[in-house]
Parts: C-alpha cells; structure tokens; sequence
C-alpha cells in the first residue's frame, strides 16, 4: 500500500503548483496523516451542526459533553506539538464550541421545564 501511496503522492506533487508547494510539502500538509486526519474530522462539526435542527430534548448530554471535552482538549494538544497543525486547532475549537452550544441548549431547555412546572 505505501509504494501505491508514494507513486500518487510522487504524481499529484508533479502537478502542484509552484505557489502550493510550500504547503504541499509542510511537515503537516496534504502528504501526510496530519492533515487528512483533522480533515476528516470536519465531518464531527457538519454532524454537530446538523444538530441544532433536533429539538433541545432529543439532544444527548454526554455526546455534547464528549464533542467539548475533546475538542477543547485537543485544541490545546495541537498548539503544543510540532509542528503546529492549525487545521486540527481550528477543527477543535470548533468541535469543542458545537458541544458548549448544544450542551447550552440542554441546559436551558431543561430550566424551562424547570419553571413550567414550578
């Protein structure tokens, strides 16, 4: 599989354009684990986002709670390693922001049915 994956890197790099090629070859670019990881990771902030059209009663406290824990955590974690991957800190920061939202959401669906019933 690595020889596959060097042939397309070794391919695709031929046609990057002269003002890409510092990104292209950044030690956290295209061809490597650290960009496509974070990339992916997008998926998780689409998923959270598609949320808010869920009523706040269906949403899941400790779904919500693990999209801010994880994502505030490693937000943290990708400003200390290096080199500094700003494609996995903006990722967090917004996953992280996505789970306070909904869990904001919880919180104040559930302190109005709190004072309903009072």
């Amino acid at each position: 599989m690595s020889l596959i994956y060097k042939s397309v890197v070794t391919s695709v790099g031929r046609l990057v354009p002269k003002k890409l090629q510092p990104f292209w070859n950044h030690p956290a670019g295209p061809q490597t684990i650290f960009f496509w990881a974070p990339t992916f990771k997008w998926g998780l902030v689409v998923a959270g986002l598609a949320d808010y059209a869920r009523p706040a009663d269906q949403l899941s406290i400790t779904q919500s709670a693990a999209l801010a824990a994880t994502g505030s955590i490693w937000a943290r974690y990708s400003l200390v390693i290096i080199p500094r991957n700003w494609n996995l800190f903006a990722v967090n920061i917004f996953l992280g922001l996505t789970g306070y939202w909904q869990l904001t959401r919880i919180y104040l669906h559930q302190k109005s049915l709190e004072e309903k019933n009072d």
